[in-house]
């Protein structure tokens, strides 16, 4: 399968090129980055043999043939670049987050129109779908929720896109059972945001930005006598990659657009599907 990168120049962008680099089931065919056009990549990433230079242009991706293209770059930037791509019957793959619920809805008409197909996830890292998995199920035994995501002092949007997203995904899975989680007992708020963001069904979600870090989050349940914790932590970029090698492997029959990376868990467990995931809520 031919690739393509948006991003190429970035951190994750460098990442994703490596990981397909290094893949015998894929072909690196065009690296994308409009600040960086015409650098060799091998400059940028370290990889040698492509003989890609970088390209400023997203039509480069029809001149080399991609069939797939990847984007870690910018919630604005992503968007233009797969409502292009489905314009262009070129497969989508998305892990930007910080979508409005706006955008998620006009990209998934889009491809649904299109002859190609998107995969759009807040979160490739395989521990933290999971991780979302298993506070589903842990919702309807506990009285109290908070989220806590950390992550590095560049990332812009806060709340994470994963942490949103468990939020949403345990608010849903506790609202169909009509159990709202204990009120909030704090009457007096010393500090305004002490106590976090609030979200729906009594749930606390907490963003820290702490320099050295990756990207973590744990889920924190408590009632009577006992508290879970859930936590997961990607201690590199490449944490990342066997997820985004899955969607690139997976999204040419992904059937339009799919949100999140369950059903491509479930089918790799010979399980059902657990269903498309939901519009990412505006962060």
């Amino acid at each position: 399968m031919r690739v393509g990168v948006f991003g190429a120049g970035g951190q994750m962008g460098g990442t994703v090129c490596r990981a397909v680099a290094s893949d015998i089931e894929l072909e690196l065919v065009a690296a994308i980055d409009p600040r960086l056009s015409g650098i060799d990549l091998s400059q940028v990433t370290g990889i040698t043999g492509t003989g890609l230079a970088i390209s400023g242009s997203k039509e480069h991706l029809l001149a080399v043939g991609a069939e797939v293209a990847v984007d870690f770059t910018s919630a604005d930037v992503a968007y233009e670049n797969m409502i292009w791509c489905a314009e262009n019957n070129v497969h989508g793959v998305v892990g930007t987050t910080g979508f409005t619920g706006q955008q998620i809805g006009e990209l998934k008409a889009a491809f649904e129109e299109s002859e190609a197909n998107c995969i759009v996830a807040p979160n490739f890292a395989i521990g933290a779908i999971l991780m979302m998995r298993f506070s589903e199920m842990a919702s309807l035994f506990f009285d109290t929720v908070d989220v806590i995501e950390y992550h590095h002092d560049s990332k812009v949007d806060a709340p994470s896109g994963t942490a949103m997203e468990t939020a949403k995904r345990i608010s849903s899975y506790r609202n169909s059972r009509e159990r709202p989680f204990a009120a909030d007992p704090t009457k007096k708020l010393v500090l305004e945001g002490a106590r976090g963001g609030k979200y729906e069904q009594g749930l606390n979600v907490h963003s820290l930005r702490v320099r050295g870090m990756v990207a973590h989050q744990e889920v924190i349940f408590g009632t009577l006598g006992q508290t879970l914790t859930i936590r997961h932590d990607s201690y590199d970029r490449t944490s990342f990659m066997p997820g985004v090698l899955l969607a690139i492997k997976s999204v040419s029959g992904a059937s339009g657009f799919m949100y999140g990376m369950d059903s491509l868990i479930d089918a790799k467990l010979g399980l059902g599907g657990h269903g498309e995931g939901g519009d990412e809520i505006d962060s």
